[in-house]
């Protein structure tokens, strides 16, 4: 059993986090891919990709999804926010000290023990290649259905919300993941293969959504800071019904939604879930940067999608509108499959 002792300084501290990010999930993925199969709620997911080999690329990634023990917390490399470019950034800017922290706990039998040394190390290409491992991961896994995940993640959020509204954040404790997490008061208890007590000591609790995460929940925190809120990921999707509703397709919806932006603008507005720049915007949709950036204004106009500056570039985000227009029509993308090996 792992139990979390939270103060009443935690009890005002607890707050929702959005997503995990969508390299984590990506990660994540890859033990949904790659394990025995036992979770049926990711079955209908896994019949998309045709069970072939994984790509090369792929390969360095899922050499560190670990056996029996803890997990590696990509999360704390990337960040949490939408941009797989920014997440991608902040992977290789990443101190060494936290990539050492991080790998240092992890039993990687499957990874080459060379290149986890030299990643260990600080080694730039070593560093290099786990981004692009990351950034293939993605594109694969969990990249075309993002749109979908989001949706289904902002329905959960807003859920929690309604609860924490109605009845305070100890009813919200006591029910967001039952049974397998406990309230107590003043102590969260969580099916956990052994005995742990975390105390928090008023640093606060985020409790992170994933969709790609089986039963245990798992607490993460900073290894840097040990100020910061520890994170309390939990699934989602958690029976075969959920999973279902999660990755069934609806092309009469989906058409619904082209006939309302217009194919292009549609596809734009799946691309936006992720959050991207018009430049990267404008090579995904395969248009010139101009095309890309009418496109976005056009969505901006219409509430589905806003626009910030960072540094020379813009970064798009879909709004809770648009992520609402995705959920009712199409639920994102991904009606086409999607192919790992290499």
């Amino acid at each position: 059993m792992l139990r979390v002792h939270l103060t009443t300084e935690d009890l005002l501290r607890v707050r929702v986090a959005p997503t995990v990010g969508p390299l984590a999930e990506a990660y994540h993925s890859l033990e949904a891919l790659t394990g025995p199969g036992g979770c049926a709620q990711f079955r209908p997911w896994r019949q998309k990709f045709g069970g072939g080999p994984l790509a090369e690329e792929i390969r360095p990634l899922a050499s560190l999804i670990p056996g029996p023990g803890p997990c590696f917390d990509l999360g704390a490399l990337t960040g949490t926010g939408q941009s797989v470019e920014a997440g991608l950034e902040q992977l290789l800017g990443a101190p060494d000290e936290l990539v050492r922290l991080e790998l240092a706990h992890v039993s990687t039998p499957r990874a080459d023990p060379r290149w986890v040394r030299a990643l260990m190390e600080g080694d730039l290409t070593a560093r290099q290649r786990l981004a692009d491992s990351v950034a293939a991961c993605h594109r694969f896994t969990v990249g075309p259905y993002w749109g979908r995940i989001l949706a289904h993640l902002d329905a959960v959020r807003a859920d929690l919300a309604r609860t924490l509204m109605a009845g305070g954040v100890e009813q919200l404790l006591g029910t967001f993941c039952a049974p397998t997490i406990r309230w107590r008061s003043p102590v969260l208890e969580i099916r956990y293969p052994r005995s742990v007590d975390v105390h928090l000591g008023g640093r606060g609790l985020v409790l992170a959504p994933m969709v790609f995460l089986a039963d245990p929940p798992v607490l993460l925190t900073d290894s840097l800071d040990p100020d910061a809120p520890a994170v309390l990921a939990f699934p989602t999707v958690r029976d075969p019904l959920a999973g279902a509703r999660l990755w069934s397709e609806d092309p009469t919806a989906r058409q619904s939604l082209t006939a309302l932006l217009g194919r292009t603008r549609a596809a734009a507005l799946d691309i936006v879930t992720e959050g991207c720049t018009t430049t990267e915007l404008a090579r995904r949709l395969n248009v010139s940067p101009a095309s890309a950036s009418q496109h976005a204004t056009v969505l901006r106009n219409a509430h589905l999608i806003t626009t910030q500056r960072r540094g020379g570039a813009v970064l798009h985000t879909i709004t809770p509108l648009g992520i609402d227009l995705l959920n009712r029509t199409a639920g994102g993308p991904g009606s086409g499959g999607a192919h790992l090996a290499g």
